[in-house]
């Protein structure tokens, strides 16, 4: 029986709590619960319900990437001509060989580099400077700022090339009035291939611009906080913290920009110059199209397309080789 005590305002109550270690108290058998069984049809739609969500992806995969690239693979060991009356002769390696006695390909594999590294200032240095200089701007003003840096972006290339062809143009352009020259910028071979830097510069700073900004506002401010409790400037808060925080950012632009700037001055190249002049403009990314469509040699612009997968292919792994031990990433 409980027994109670009141001392001051408490009231406390006693409990008799059975000894359940007692010998006469009876002990239960352990029930025994049946296994609830799972239909085999239940258990292999578990199994199999993540890969049916990635079946539509991987199908587009296989029929718009792989597909064809085996496709180029095996036209890459004919010769053809494109035409359906003609039959496809097979050569073996032989179209390789070809592309490596060449001059005009290693020609174009230097073009190409000189266009990459003419557009990096684009694609990493001015967005940097950009997005440095205009982070304390805010609310409208922002906006407004963001969609005036993007719009070139958003201009097709064949009409920004119409309109950079009147720009340019030797006798009534806007830019040899301004500069009072009389250079024909397009098809002068020491200038065409630096016109198509630009453009294409002109085209993608925006972008660049925009992922700089995001990079920079996904950046904690608590270290930059905890560096001015140190007595560090801005210059040196951007110099040692934000600028290696935002490796990984610099780091996917600089990537783009190795895989992809051939691919972005083709509009450009065939609006523009059609390789010209002197075969000044053309890139290897020109070049198997040419192979392609012009010369008509299938087999020769499949090899070169297997090789410029291949070479970028490298080119890709050895970078985010390099990314992974030089980037520095924010995992607070």
């Amino acid at each position: 029986m409980p027994s109670s005590y009141r001392r001051g305002e408490e009231n406390i109550v006693f409990v008799a709590v059975p000894d359940f270690a007692d010998a006469t108290t009876p002990v239960r058998e352990p029930v025994a619960v049946p296994a609830i069984r799972t239909h085999p049809l239940k258990r292999v739609g578990r199994v199999a319900e993540p890969y049916l969500f990635l079946a539509p992806a991987v199908a587009l995969l296989v029929v718009w990437t792989y597909r064809p690239l085996v496709q180029a693979a095996q036209l890459s060991t004919y010769s053809w001509n494109l035409l359906p009356t003609t039959p496809m002769v097979p050569v073996g390696t032989d179209n390789y060989r070809r592309l490596l006695e060449l001059p005009a390909v290693g020609d174009s594999v230097w073009r190409t580099v000189v266009l990459i590294v003419g557009l990096l200032p684009f694609t990493l240095v001015l967005p940097v400077i950009v997005g440095f200089a205009t982070r304390g701007v805010h609310g409208r003003a922002r906006a407004i700022y963001q969609s005036l840096i993007f719009a070139p972006f958003l201009v097709a290339p064949v009409a920004s090339a119409a309109v950079w062809q009147w720009l340019l143009d030797p006798g009534a352009g806007i830019v040899n009035r301004v500069l009072g020259s009389d250079t024909n910028w397009i098809h002068d071979p020491a200038s065409a291939q630096w016109v198509i830097v630009a453009i294409t510069g002109w085209h993608f700073m925006g972008f660049a611009v925009l992922v700089v900004s995001a990079g920079m506002a996904g950046i904690s401010g608590d270290y930059s906080e905890a560096a001015q409790v140190d007595g560090a400037t801005r210059r040196q808060i951007d110099w040692w913290i934000t600028l290696p925080l935002l490796s990984p950012t610099l780091v996917f632009l600089g990537l783009m920009t190795v895989l992809l700037s051939a691919q972005w001055t083709f509009p450009l190249i065939d609006t523009l110059t059609q390789g010209g002049p002197s075969q000044a403009t053309t890139n290897i990314y020109y070049l198997l199209w040419d192979y392609g469509f012009h010369s008509f040699d299938a087999g020769l612009s499949a090899a070169a397309g297997i090789m410029l997968f291949v070479g970028f292919g490298l080119v890709a792994g050895v970078l985010v080789w390099i990314s992974e031990r030089i980037s520095f990433h924010d995992d607070q």
